[in-house]
């Protein structure tokens, strides 16, 4: 039997995109027909269970109930990945829960795949918390997630500051997301369905959807830049190992 994996996607600093990226991780295993489950903590409303709301359920992820909803299952929900997108401000206070009940040392043990994809914008603050995270990260995947929400370059052009933050700590795996057409992204807004829903042209009922060819196109392409890049980190390997995985062609 697999054993369970944990990705957690976020940030401290809001607006950076942890939504998006954790909606592109959804696709890819669905895509990967990887039997997957998530959990949205921007309680009450939530953001990612309306894009996926089959496998979403909306949890307050500072209260211990809903805590025990999410770690308590990891062993006997059916899906044994979880994607955890954790709210603004709550990374670092979520991480230290996870090493105040135990799910780091279990981690660490190896009785549990975790991941961490750490979504960055081009900002100082935000690249200061890198630093801040470490100290929970030692013994997970630890992903730098950069989210090119706009034409910024996360300071490539000044090699000092760029090393400065993405290479201080050893292990750190660096992901690109780029740039999505402005009038795409609110398309697929507007539509509030999977991004392979969008691209497939269904609406959320799964029925036929009046949706641009060109956007549409836009979608496509850039998805499958995103797929790539959790091709190259081989994602499917790391929390799936001995499921064979068939990629739709959606992205491609």
């Amino acid at each position: 039997m697999a054993k369970p994996a944990v990705i957690i996607v976020g940030a401290d600093k809001g607006g950076v995109g942890k939504t998006t990226v954790a909606r592109t991780l959804l696709d890819y295993f669905g895509a990967h027909q990887t039997p997957i489950r998530a959990f949205d903590t921007e309680s009450p409303r939530g953001t990612l269970k309306r894009f996926h709301p089959e496998v979403t359920e909306v949890v307050d992820v500072t209260s211990v109930p809903d805590q025990m909803k999410i770690f308590d299952t990891l062993g006997s929900a059916q899906a044994k990945v979880t994607v955890i997108d954790v709210r603004a401000g709550l990374l670092s206070s979520t991480l230290q829960a996870l090493s105040d009940i135990g799910f780091l040392d279990s981690a660490k043990k190896g009785q549990i795949t975790f991941a961490v994809f750490h979504i960055l914008g081009p900002s100082i603050a935000s690249l200061q918390e890198i630093a801040e995270t470490a100290r929970f990260v030692g013994d997970a995947n630890y992903f730098l997630v950069k989210n090119h929400i706009n034409e910024t370059s996360f300071f490539e052009w000044d090699p000092a500051t760029y090393n400065h933050y993405f290479k201080q700590i050893k292990g750190a795996e660096e992901i690109t997301i780029p740039k999505l057409n402005e009038m795409a992204c609110e398309q697929v807004e507007v539509s509030s369905v999977p991004y392979v829903s969008f691209v497939a042209n269904k609406n959320a009922r799964g029925e036929p959807a009046n949706n641009s060819f060109v956007l549409r196109g836009y979608v496509r392409h850039w998805l499958g830049n995103v797929w790539a890049e959790y091709d190259r980190v081989k994602l499917i390997d790391l929390v799936a190992p001995k499921m064979e995985s068939d990629i739709h062609q959606a992205a491609s």
